[in-house]
């Protein structure tokens, strides 16, 4: 597979990215997040990271001109490359050219139907994994989707902000920890792979990044019995960080007068109202969210 033809083709050098650039008058948008990797050894992790092999997929989500995308190829049965960026098409074309197993579509990741994607290209393999190097300004957004959807995904490794990477990760009682932490951690096994230099980019970006591997969990590590109010307690929890628990609460779901009501709930269920949001585990977020189920208030749809 990894023939000396397909290491010419490689476009992850500052060089040959340059020359790809030129060639086809591309000029980089800003507003799309547009820094171009220019690292072998770090693409190799990446896709190391992702435990590819011939029976199973891969999504990309932004590839830009291509460089990940052909480790890609070489690793999975089939590849599917999601570009909003038209002009990326036809660059696309020319450093796949040698890659017969990519699909490349058009399109907004955050507005495709990704069930339907599956369903057309992944239909015969068992196991789909997402690697992509996402754009920093779109990351929590496009996570939450894959997430969400519930799809059949083994892993998502990204390369995103290394802040966000770091907040997807936290432990509770850190200042990094919070309802993203919990939101991802509900739904996979969070592992940072390295941290990525900004050095390694054209253009550099303003910070470091990290790759992140999100190992998707068959079934969620809490038991709730309603997700979506689960997450709507914790968003509660964190409206003020520096608030107790009771009086973001309060504030959220109870009138002043029935705060004794809420403190002997929290009290039921073994947390001390005045712990702030950050200090609690997803196992307490559970025990609350169930605990208060009484007070949601139905979605007006």
């Amino acid at each position: 597979m990894n023939s000396n033809h397909n290491r010419l083709d490689e476009v992850a050098t500052p060089s040959k990215t340059k020359e790809i650039i030129n060639k086809h008058g591309f000029v980089l948008k800003k507003s799309l997040g547009q820094n171009f990797l220019v690292d072998q050894n770090i693409l190799h992790k990446i896709v190391s990271a992702a435990d590819l092999n011939s029976s199973k997929g891969a999504l990309e989500i932004g590839p830009g001109i291509g460089s990940l995308t052909q480790q890609l190829a070489k690793e999975a049965g089939k590849v599917v490359a999601i570009e909003i960026d038209q002009r990326l098409l036809p660059i696309l074309k020319d450093t796949l050219q040698s890659h017969d197993n990519v699909s490349i579509i058009h399109g907004d990741v955050l507005k495709l139907s990704l069930a339907d994607i599956f369903q057309e290209h992944f239909a015969s393999f068992a196991e789909i994994s997402v690697v992509a190097n996402l754009p920093y300004y779109v990351t929590t957004p496009i996570v939450m989707k894959l997430l969400e959807e519930r799809l059949p995904l083994e892993n998502i490794v990204v390369m995103i902000q290394k802040e966000v990477a770091e907040r997807m990760a936290a432990s509770p009682g850190g200042k990094e920890y919070g309802s993203l932490s919990i939101a991802v951690q509900f739904y996979c096994v969070p592992e940072l792979v390295m941290i990525v230099p900004r050095t390694v980019f054209i253009p550099q970006p303003n910070v470091d990044s990290a790759v992140i591997k999100l190992q998707i969990r068959h079934t969620p590590p809490v038991e709730v019995i309603d997700e979506a109010w689960f997450f709507e307690v914790v968003q509660a929890c964190f409206t003020q960080r520096r608030k107790t628990i009771s009086n973001n609460l309060l504030v959220r779901f109870f009138s002043k007068d029935t705060r004794d009501a809420l403190n002997s709930i929290l009290l039921n269920c073994k947390i001390d109202p005045s712990r702030r949001g950050e200090t609690l585990s997803l196992e307490e977020y559970a025990r609350l969210s169930n605990a208060l189920i009484d007070y949601r208030i139905l979605p007006l749809k």
